[in-house]
């Protein structure tokens, strides 16, 4: 918490001005980006900064804070939606930019799960959705979940992305496994089949999109029966 909120007091005989915690996340990040998070070590990144794993010892005390500075990092800062008109068009500018951000870092959908530190820039993603909902007449409990279920359909969804085949997906590579064996067991899976069938050939994104419309489609119904009355 002191490390990600600016708490911590720096040593006065601090390394070389070559090293700061910045470069340390960057660097991580990076390697993180290309390589996924099973390559993360604080030898192979004190390595690539051409330091001593020593050296980063003296910016961040252990592996979780280092996993928690390249969090913070990668998220960058909160999207400013203040010029969107109406919290529905901000909703979707949000889903939209947060989906960037993990397309950038496909790692970081699974690592924020759980219960940890957040930090400041990672605070601010939340801040900024909830703001989108305020003056809608939700309850602050109806604003927090409903922030917490457009999280949970956005990392569920990019997720998928990268999950492998799917029923779902069958009819989308032509020759795989699945895709065989759906074609052989049609009859034992008649729905499944004719939906495949039908959706051969049309935008897919994993249903990203028509569940955010269904989620926001449900919040409107709500927001417009609390403007009635």
């Amino acid at each position: 918490m002191e490390l990600l909120w600016g708490a911590r007091t720096k040593s006065a005989r601090g390394p070389r001005p070559a090293l700061s915690l910045e470069s340390i996340a960057r660097t991580a990040t990076d390697i993180a980006d290309a390589e996924g998070l099973a390559a993360i070590s604080m030898q192979r990144v004190a390595a690539d900064l051409g330091f001593t794993k020593m050296s980063l010892y003296r910016y961040v005390a252990s592996k979780n804070e280092l996993l928690a500075v390249m969090i913070d990092t990668a998220v960058g800062e909160p999207p400013d939606l203040s010029a969107v008109p109406g919290w529905r068009p901000r909703l979707e500018e949000f889903a939209r930019q947060l989906a960037e951000v993990w397309t950038r870092h496909p790692w970081l959908p699974q690592i924020t799960l759980g219960e940890r530190f957040m930090g400041p820039r990672e605070v601010g993603w939340i801040e900024s959705a909830v703001a989108a909902l305020h003056g809608t007449g939700l309850t602050g409990r109806e604003r927090l979940d409903a922030v917490f279920l457009l999280f949970g359909h956005m990392r569920y969804t990019q997720s998928m992305a990268t999950a492998g085949t799917q029923p779902w997906t069958a009819g989308e590579e032509p020759g795989s496994d699945m895709t065989e064996l759906m074609t052989r067991y049609a009859e034992r899976f008649p729905a499944l089949t004719a939906a495949i069938d039908g959706a051969r050939g049309a935008p897919h994104d994993n249903g990203r999109a028509f569940g955010l419309r269904c989620l926001l489609d449900g919040l409107g119904t709500l927001i417009e029966e609390r403007a009635a009355h």
